[in-house]
């Protein structure tokens, strides 16, 4: 797979949570870190994806904001 992000981080899927129209999907990067996607539910079910299955979360984005109290 190529693609011009240069943020991929490659992974488990350990939680998906299927809605009406939108999927939950948790998956858990080397070293125990998870993140949390929310894709549509036909992309989940195009992509085949199921729980213990490897995956990429892809990530592109133009900022990201940090804050604290």
């Amino acid at each position: 797979m190529r693609v011009s992000a240069r943020n991929v981080l490659k992974g488990k899927i350990v939680r998906l949570e299927p809605g009406a129209v939108n999927t939950v999907v948790t998956m858990e990067l080397a070293g125990g870190t998870q993140i949390v996607a929310v894709i549509t539910k036909a992309a989940a079910q195009d992509l085949g994806l199921t729980v213990g299955r490897e995956a990429y979360a892809v990530i592109k984005a133009s900022s990201v904001i940090v804050g604290v109290d």
